[in-house]
C-alpha cells in the first residue's frame, strides 16, 4: 500500500473529526469509506486496495496501526519491531523481514504507550524495560532507548486464541500419546512438575496444555509477570500479575511477593508461569509446604542445565549453602519436563525426568522418556519420545490419589 493516499486520508480525517468527541467505531469506519470511495486521487486504486487502505486508515486511528493485520492473522506467531522502520514475523516457523514500516519513531512511541496504558505500566527513559500483554493475550516486550541504539524495540508473542490441549499437541508430534496419558495421571496425582526449555520451545503452551488436566473442583493460584495463562477447566482460579515501580520507584509487586501472598489464599495448587529469580526459593519453598500438584517454567537448555539454574536463582537471593539448596530441589519437585525446538523448527518434549533424591550431593534423575531422533524427511526430523525402561521409583502421591494404573504398566512395575 502506498504512504501518500494513507497519509492524506487519515490527515484529513483527523482535521474534520475532534478525535477526542464521541465518535464510535461504526462510525469512524463509515467516514473513512465515504472518504476513501469518493476521493478522485483515488479511483485508480482496485476494490481490494479501498478497503485495504480503509482499514489501514481505522487502525491508525483505533488500532495497533501498521501491526494490526499482523496481530490479527492466526498464522504469525511472533512480531518483533527493532525499529519503527525495521519490522520482523516469523510465520510457519520461518522468520522474514516485512516491507512494512511506521511513519515515525513518534508514532510507534505513541502504539507502545497505547499498549502499556491499557494494562497500567509504565515505561520512559527512567524505566526503559517493560513487560506487557495486548487484549488478546498476547505477550509484549518493550525496550527503549538508550538501552535499545536504534530506536524504541518491542516483540509480541502470539498465542491461539484458543490454548492447545494436549491432544492437539500429541497430533502435532510433540509428544507421544502414552506419554501424554502419563503426564496426566502425574498432575492427577498432584506431583510437582517444572517445564523447562530454550526461548521459543513452547513453555508457556505446554503449561497450560498441562493445566487442564487439574481437576476442576480445586482452587489454582496462577502468578505471572504479565497474565498469559488460560485455563479454562478450573472454575475455582485466581490469576495474580506482577507490578512495576512507579514513576518515583515505588510499589512494585514482584513475583515472590505474590507467591507468599497466594499461600493465605487456601490454593490447592500453585502456577507461576515462569521464575527468572530469587523467587525460585519461595516456589520450592510452597511446593515444600503442602501445595502439591504446583507447575512452573524456567529456561534451559536441559534438565541438568535447569536444575543448575534454579541453585543459581535460589543463590541470587538467599545465603544457603549449595547442599541446601540442591536438597530443596530435590525434595520440592517431582517432576521434570524439558522441551526443545529442533532444527527444523519443530517443538518437541525430549525428555521427561523423575527426581528421586541427592547422591554424591547432586540431585539424582530418573530418566523416564526420551526422545530419540531416527533420521530426516524433507526437511524434517524423524523421531519420538521413547520410554527408557525405568520404574517410576515414588509412588506415594499416586497411593494416595488411588491411583492404581499405569501407561507404561506393561514395560515397568511402579516402585511402591
Amino acid at each position: 500500500m502506498m504512504e501518500d493516499p494513507f497519509k492524506s486520508v487519515r490527515d484529513q480525517i483527523r482535521s474534520e473529526l475532534d478525535m477526542s468527541a464521541s465518535i464510535n467505531n461504526s462510525e469512524l469506519m463509515a467516514r473513512i469509506e465515504e472518504m476513501v470511495w469518493r476521493r478522485r486521487e483515488l479511483m485508480e486504486l482496485t476494490a481490494a486496495e479501498k478497503r485495504r487502505l480503509v482499514r489501514r486508515v481505522f487502525d491508525s486511528f483505533r488500532g495497533l496501526d501498521v501491526l494490526q493485520p499482523l496481530v490479527d492473522n492466526p498464522r504469525i506467531t511472533e512480531i518483533m519491531i527493532n525499529s519503527h522502520q525495521d519490522i520482523f514475523i516469523e510465520q510457519d516457523g520461518e522468520v522474514k523481514k516485512l516491507p512494512l514500516q511506521f511513519e515515525s519513531q513518534s508514532r510507534l512511541e505513541d502504539i507502545i504507550q497505547s499498549i502499556v496504558g491499557t494494562v497500567n505500566r509504565v515505561v520512559n527513559e527512567s524505566t526503559p524495560i517493560v513487560d506487557a500483554r495486548l487484549k488478546d493475550g498476547s505477550r509484549v516486550n518493550i525496550v527503549l532507548p538508550p538501552i535499545a541504539l536504534k530506536g524504541p524495540t518491542m516483540t509480541i508473542r502470539k498465542f491461539p486464541e484458543s490454548p492447545m490441549t494436549m491432544d492437539d499437541l500429541v497430533g502435532r508430534g510433540a509428544l507421544t500419546e502414552e506419554a501424554a496419558e502419563q503426564l496426566r495421571i502425574l498432575v492427577k496425582g498432584k506431583y510437582n512438575i517444572f517445564i523447562g526449555g530454550g526461548t521459543g520451545s513452547g513453555k508457556t503452551t505446554f503449561l497450560n496444555a498441562l493445566s487442564q488436566y487439574i481437576p476442576p473442583d480445586e482452587r489454582v493460584i496462577t502468578i505471572e509477570d504479565s497474565a498469559e495463562l488460560k485455563i479454562v477447566t478450573v472454575p475455582n482460579l485466581v490469576s495474580l500479575e506482577t507490578r512495576n515501580a512507579n514513576t518515583e520507584g515505588r510499589g512494585e509487586i514482584a513475583i515472590r511477593d505474590l507467591i507468599r501472598s497466594s499461600l493465605r489464599m487456601r490454593p490447592n495448587r500453585i502456577v507461576v508461569g515462569e521464575v527468572r529469580g530469587s523467587e525460585a526459593l519461595d516456589m520450592l519453598q510452597a511446593m515444600n509446604t503442602g501445595h502439591d500438584g504446583s507447575l512452573s517454567t524456567g529456561h534451559a537448555n536441559s534438565t541438568q542445565d535447569m536444575i543448575s539454574r534454579l541453585e543459581t536463582m535460589v543463590l541470587s537471593g538467599a545465603d544457603l549453602p549449595i547442599s541446601v539448596v540442591r536438597q530443596q530441589i530435590s525434595s520440592a519437585i517431582d517432576i521434570f519436563v524439558h522441551l526443545s525446538r529442533l532444527r527444523d523448527r519443530s517443538r518437541r518434549v525430549t525428555e521427561i525426568s523423575e527426581v528421586i533424591g541427592m547422591e554424591g550431593g547432586e540431585v539424582l534423575l530418573n530418566p523416564l522418556y526420551r526422545f530419540r531422533e531416527t533420521g530426516e524427511s524433507g526437511g524434517r526430523v524423524i523421531g519420538s519420545l521413547e520410554p527408557c525402561g525405568n520404574p517410576l521409583q515414588s509412588a506415594d502421591k499416586l497411593h494416595m490419589a488411588g491411583i492404581t494404573t499405569w501407561p507404561l504398566q506393561k514395560m515397568m512395575e511402579v516402585t511402591p
